[in-house]
């Protein structure tokens, strides 16, 4: 097999790898591998490719990786939708008790379907609470 398909192969598995955990790791290596695969298509040797492969790795884990990281890792005052919800503070307007499925909180004026965080915590009507995360349309709260 040509030295190209193997370089492609290499950047699918870095580039499905990084899809599975997101953090901007193995992307680069993805990014170098494929240029390393383009080198090696258009005919230069392994030693060529791989001087590319290292080089565009590299560049990419110092260039691209640390503005991908800031955006990953956003202070909560530039976050938008759903995301910038985490960490606010809410109203509970309908008692909160997962095991019965009830629960309606208002989060920044806005009405939300709400459940406890901890399965077993009930929530009465009047009490703040701080949203811990967000799961479709439901709001997970706490104390």
């Amino acid at each position: 097999m040509d030295m190209w398909v193997w370089w492609t192969i290499a950047g699918v598995a870095f580039a499905v790898g990084e899809m599975a955990i997101m953090g901007f790791f193995l992307a680069p290596f993805a990014g170098g591998a494929f240029v390393a695969a383009l080198f090696s298509l258009a005919g230069a040797g392994a030693i060529p490719s791989i001087l590319a492969f290292i080089v565009i790795t590299a560049l990419l884990f110092l260039v691209v990786r640390p503005i991908a990281r800031r955006h990953i890792h956003q202070p909560s005052e530039t976050r938008t939708g759903t995301a910038a919800l985490i960490g606010r503070s809410g109203m509970v307007l309908e008692r909160i008790a997962n095991d019965e499925g009830v629960g309606v909180v208002k989060i920044d004026g806005e009405v939300w379907t709400a459940r406890a965080y901890d399965d077993d915590e009930i929530i009465e009507a009047g009490k703040r609470v701080q949203v811990i995360q967000i799961k479709g349309a439901t709001a997970l709260v706490s104390e």
